[in-house]
């Protein structure tokens, strides 16, 4: 079980980065993220 939770929370954080990454400096700003927090942010939506 621990073996798919990883994989999933894995797929979450690229998603994540990469949905992320796709965004424009300014949307990013509207939301509060510099561009170099993505990973950070992506670790935290994984972490919940």
């Amino acid at each position: 079980m621990n073996v798919a939770r990883s994989l999933n929370n894995w797929r979450k954080y690229r998603q994540t980065v990469t949905e992320l990454g796709r965004m424009s400096n300014r949307e990013l700003n509207d939301l509060g993220i510099a561009r170099s927090d993505i990973r950070a942010v992506a670790r935290a939506s994984v972490a919940l």
